[in-house]
């Protein structure tokens, strides 16, 4: 049987990491089920991504933020490349007007992308943008200054207003005052009158036990023993410093603990090897979700995305934000705030450390408490449908 096409959506995620990218495929899946045709445009791995799932992506000039040698985010060099900036958002506004003009959509939803945005209010096309980080936060480091602070403030009232030229604008994320990305996203007054909290937009946990069981006997995993997920993610630069302390970090542990590390590649080598007398390590972990599922504990960076999966499944987690990313630093301030984890700095950041803070987690269940407590308030919210069903409202 064929199904009829009903209407077209034009998916525009932000290039860099695949938590943008993820998310809006899984919306162009769901979407796609009953007839939507769905086009998308992005840059950088993101691109690869979509491709690499079946969908048509047009490739747009990138526009991303420069990262050190030591994996954190460089001001300096990102500063330098405000020219390269504009003139690729330049590029990408004029490259998204011509693919609108020539595929004629329904409705535009941008994952944290302005060019799409400005795209399709210059062409009268209803938008949609998804986000969770409405305002630009600077380092902390910076913001003992209390002129970065002004500036700070300056341009989040300026995003803000930029993102509020969409029709609506979706916080994928729990309400107040559970909101992860709360430091993000709180107190810009220009784009507060429209902001939606829509629940979550990752996936649902929807992995049997019988596939838990599987990965577990598979990797010769004791399910009586605490098993810890290092889960790496973010721009190609930053993953090799943690992958690193991680790998010093088990060997403390190897006796107390059994453990996966993924090094977040989408080309790397989906079979595991063997590390230690423990643990295992995936270039690409295709079993990602039973291994969340599997998991007493979740070693992640800042994003957002990883930490509302973290939620969905009800665990604990440590975190090693990137350095001077300030929306992961944020949303990894929240997460310990309300208790579900632990915070590490990665500045100058020691293996011993990162395993001292597993062994803390674990020993205290009222991390897991707080996380399945957590859990509990995100399953009344499904970002997925919620925001499936706000597109399909324009078709």
């Amino acid at each position: 049987m064929v199904i009829p096409r009903v209407g077209l959506a034009y998916f525009a995620p932000y290039g860099v990491g695949l938590g943008h990218a993820s998310r809006l495929v899984m919306i162009a899946d769901q979407l796609r089920e009953s007839g939507t045709e769905v086009r998308f445009s992005s840059y950088g791995e993101a691109a690869s991504f979509v491709s690499l799932r079946g969908y048509k992506c047009v490739t747009v000039a990138p526009v991303e933020f420069a990262w050190s040698m030591e994996g954190g985010f460089s001001v300096k060099d990102s500063l330098a490349n405000v020219p390269i900036w504009f003139a690729n958002f330049s590029k990408q506004v004029n490259q998204e007007m011509h693919s609108l003009t020539a595929r004629d959509p329904d409705v535009v939803v941008s994952d944290s992308r302005l060019s799409p945005l400005v795209a399709s209010r210059l062409l009268k096309i209803p938008s949609i943008v998804i986000i969770n980080q409405v305002k630009l936060l600077l380092s902390p480091r910076l913001r003992e200054l209390a002129v970065a602070r002004i500036f700070e403030n300056m341009v989040g009232e300026l995003l803000g207003s930029m993102w509020a030229i969409a029709d609506r604008v979706l916080i994928p994320d729990l309400p107040p005052p559970y909101t992860i990305a709360a430091h993000n996203v709180w107190e810009v007054g220009s784009a507060a009158q429209k902001l939606e909290y829509i629940g979550f937009a990752s996936p649902k946990p929807h992995v049997s036990e019988d596939q838990v069981n599987k990965v577990a006997n598979s990797l010769g995993f004791d399910r009586s023993l605490p098993i810890v997920f290092i889960h790496v993610s973010g721009p190609a630069q930053t993953r090799p410093v943690l992958i690193k302390l991680a790998l010093e970090a088990v060997k403390e542990l190897d006796t107390k603990i059994q453990f996966v590390i993924s090094e977040g590649n989408p080309k790397g080598n989906s079979e595991p090897r063997r590390i230690g007398g423990s643990g295992w390590y995936y270039g690409w972990c295709p079993v990602r979700d039973e291994i969340f599922a599997l998991s007493d504990l979740l070693v992640l960076r800042g994003g957002h995305v990883a930490l509302s999966q973290a939620i969905q499944f009800g665990k604990p987690v440590v975190t090693v934000p990137i350095e001077n990313h300030g929306e992961q630093l944020g949303n990894s301030a929240k997460v310990a705030e309300l208790g579900m984890g632990v915070m590490l700095h990665p500045k100058g950041l020691k293996p011993k450390q990162l395993a001292d803070a597993i062994l803390q987690v674990l020993g205290n269940h009222g991390y897991s408490h707080k996380a399945v407590e957590l859990q509990s308030l995100a399953e009344n919210l499904n970002g997925i449908d919620n925001v499936a069903q706000i597109v399909r409202s324009y078709l």
